[in-house]
């Protein structure tokens, strides 16, 4: 499996557009789970939009084992690659 999440990190990299930022919360979400585990920082400030940002969306996944985050990270990329191309 971590093969295959690791081939997806790559192929994000050269779809032919770039992914809404709904799009890019959802894979950053799952990337941090899949490699971190539950959030661990405090969240950003109010004047950090991007930050809090990407920080929601990491929230947004506490509980999911990494393993499961690896796998929705490796379905989305499949979906990402329909819909922007590669």
């Amino acid at each position: 499996m971590n093969e295959s999440f690791e081939k997806a990190v790559e192929e994000v990299k050269n779809l032919k557009q770039r992914p809404g930022y709904g799009d890019l919360g959802e894979m950053y979400g799952l990337y941090k789970q899949a490699t971190v585990g539950d959030v661990n920082i405090g969240r950003p400030s109010i004047f950090d939009l991007a930050g809090r940002g990407k920080w929601d969306a990491w929230e947004r996944r506490k509980g999911l084992g990494k393993d499961e985050a690896k796998v929705a990270y490796i379905e989305l990329v499949e979906d990402l690659k329909i819909k922007y191309g590669i």
